[in-house]
Formats: C-alpha cells, sequence, structure tokens
C-alpha cells in the first residue's frame, strides 16, 4: 500500500533551483520493505516488553522509564539528522513499539483502566495529533516530514498509534477469545481489506496507510504472541527471548541491506543526493 504526497517538492529556497528542498524527507518510502520491518517491530515490541518486564525485576514501571529515556535518547538523535537514515529511524520505530505497549500496559495492569477506556482514549488522542497536524501543515503525508514540526507531529502520531494498537488489539482478544493465531488472521484479512479499498475503490491514501498503520501493531503482536507463548496457551512455546532475537535479527539485516541498496528512498531524493 503505498502512500502518496500531494505536496511533493515543498519547502524550496527563495531563488533556489526548482525541486531543491529545503530538508530532506526524514522517513523512508512506504514499499514492501516499510511493511515488513514495520510488523516485525510491531512483534518486537510485545515480546520485547514481555521479556524486559519479566526478566529485569524492574516492574512494569521502571521498565517503561528505562525504554522510555532511550527513545528520548533515538529520537534527539533522529530529529538531529538531515534525511533518512534506516539504522536510526527503524531503531526509533522498535523502541516506540515497546513504549506504546507498555503505555498501555501500564494503564491496564497498574492503574486498572478498562481496555474499552484505553482503545477509546488512545483513538481520541490520536484524532487529536492528526486535526491538529492537519490543520497547520495541511498535510498528513509522510512524503512530507521535512520539518521539524512535522517530524514531531509524525513521531507522536506514531506513539499513539502503537498504543491503540496495544489496546484495541488485547480488547479484541480478550472479548472475542480468538487464540493467537486466529487473530492474527483476522487482522491480516483487515489490512488486506483497506489495501482492497485503497487499489479497487479509490480510498484515500493517506486515510488508507494511517489504517492500516494502526491495524499492523495488533497483527505484529498476535504473531508475537503466537510464537512466544507455551504451548498450553495456544503458542509454539519460543519464549519471548528466542522470537525477539529472531526477529531483531531479521530486521538488521533488512536495514543493513536498505541502508546499502537505499531501495526505501524516493527516486527523487536519490537524484537530488547524486554529486
Amino acid at each position: 500500500m503505498t502512500e502518496t504526497s500531494e505536496t511533493p517538492g515543498a519547502y524550496v529556497r527563495s531563488g533556489a533551483a526548482p525541486g531543491h528542498r529545503l530538508h530532506w524527507n526524514k522517513v523512508p518510502e512506504v514499499t514492501a520493505y516499510f511493511w515488513i520491518i514495520k510488523v516485525l517491530c510491531t512483534t518486537v515490541g510485545e515480546t520485547a516488553a514481555d521479556f524486559l518486564n519479566s526478566n529485569l525485576g524492574m516492574g512494569l514501571t521502571g521498565v517503561s522509564l528505562l525504554m522510555s529515556a532511550l527513545l528520548a535518547g533515538v529520537l534527539v538523535v533522529q530529529f538531529r539528522t538531515k534525511a533518512y537514515r534506516p539504522g536510526v529511524y527503524w531503531f526509533a520505530v522498535a523502541l516506540i513499539s515497546v513504549v506504546g505497549t507498555l503505555i498501555s500496559d501500564n494503564l491496564t495492569d497498574n492503574l486498572g483502566v478498562s481496555l474499552t477506556t484505553c482503545t477509546t482514549v488512545f483513538a481520541v488522542a490520536l484524532a487529536v495529533v492528526f486535526a491538529i497536524w492537519y490543520r497547520r501543515e495541511g498535510t498528513l503525508s509522510i512524503h512530507s516530514i521535512d520539518t521539524v514540526s512535522r517530524e514531531a507531529y509524525y513521531w507522536l502520531a506514531v506513539l499513539f498509534t502503537f498504543a491503540l494498537g496495544t489496546a484495541a488489539g488485547d480488547l479484541v482478544a480478550e472479548k472475542m477469545a480468538l487464540g493467537y493465531w486466529v487473530s492474527a488472521i483476522l487482522f491480516g484479512l483487515a489490512i488486506a481489506a483497506v489495501a482492497v479499498a485503497h487499489f479497487a475503490l479509490g480510498l484515500n491514501a493517506v486515510l488508507s496507510f494511517w489504517i492500516a498503520y494502526i491495524l499492523t501493531r495488533p497483527l505484529g503482536a498476535s504473531m508475537g504472541d503466537y510464537l512466544s507463548q507455551p504451548t498450553g496457551d495456544g503458542g509454539l512455546g519460543l519464549g519471548t527471548t528466542v522470537t525477539s532475537v529472531l526477529f531483531l535479527a531479521v530486521i538488521l539485516a533488512l536495514v543493513v541491506y536498505l541502508s546499502m541498496t537505499r531501495k526505501d528512498v524516493t527516486e527523487s531524493e536519490r537524484e537530488l543526493s547524486l554529486p
């Protein structure tokens, strides 16, 4: 599912040659690689959060503070980069996946907030971010994340999509009790429906992108739970450690490949970056 920009080549310097941007786009092109790594990151977010909470002995709150601090540090590096850098960008996505999961878990496990309330609150918060973002910038396209303000809105929206996806996924699993594998198929079919609506029925590209982005969170979580949870609970019993390491290795391999080939950089930016 691709997501098009309605303002390509925006933010041109006064007096500069046509097409010369003031800033590079800070996020990758939406390709098959994008969706594969995104789903892998959401899986890691689920299994890594469970692993850290169970093995560090810091408690859910302590782990949340630690991972939030690490995420803040990586985002500082991300904001300081002048263009999209696969390693930094995807490290931030992986960490924000973990933090989004922990935010939802803290509300439900520590504070006793119901999954219905969490899902509603995160949905409203995400809608508010989108509304302010669009009102101030005139676009929600990820092909124009080329200013500090747009990047700030982007990462805030990404955080809430992970938190919303976690709460909504847990809500569906709890209410319907479908099991991990069936839940993964259900969310996969929902994403496929969005793709059909976009490509065949003309659903807006930006709207399609963000709906699919939200749905990949519970899809990845269901996959992670299926692989890591004991067989008696409906999983394969690989454990959170093995599952997290396996998926992190695949993510690392793909990020290295993309760093070398630049296959997820838009064609126009490849041309502009040539000497």
